[in-house]
């Protein structure tokens, strides 16, 4: 027994739709920009690595505090990064105040490297003693960069 495919009674004219689509995250609309701020120019260089990871371990600690997540190892999960990762960020929060406001107020690079990374952070966060810090980091930055204990 053969079957023939069914056809429609009635021919219908196709029509071509057009239809433009958005595809935004939520909390990612645009809004629209302010007249007063459309202009602003954007300093040259760039901000040092360093002073980026400051602003983010202060961020993480206060998802921490406010309970967004619960364990370093969920904002390791998050952020797509190892949890020793996490702790090496972190560590920055053990830095004595003055020197986190340095790091954060680092002046932009304009060429080139930065003038010392996270890595070479890492002996200074390993001391206890602020006062230890203070002199490390002033022999880490060679009175390039002073620090608000300093002024």
């Amino acid at each position: 027994m053969r079957t023939e495919p069914c056809q429609p009674a009635i021919a219908l004219d196709r029509v071509p739709l057009t239809r433009t689509a958005r595809f935004v995250a939520p909390g990612r609309e645009r809004t629209a920009r302010d007249p007063d701020t459309a202009n602003d120019v954007v300093p040259p260089g760039r901000v040092p690595r360093v002073a980026r990871l400051m602003a983010l371990a202060i961020r993480f600690d206060s998802l921490l505090r406010e309970g967004s997540v619960s364990t370093q190892a969920e904002l390791a999960a998050v952020g797509h990064v190892t949890r020793a990762r996490v702790t090496q960020i972190m560590n920055l929060l053990h830095l004595a105040p003055d020197i986190q406001e340095a790091i954060l107020n680092m002046p932009r690079v304009m060429s080139g490297r930065d003038p010392f990374g996270e890595h070479e952070l890492r002996s200074l966060v390993s001391m206890v003693e602020w006062p230890r810090q203070r002199e490390a980091w002033r022999a880490l930055t060679g009175d390039r960069i002073t620090s608000a204990a300093d002024r």
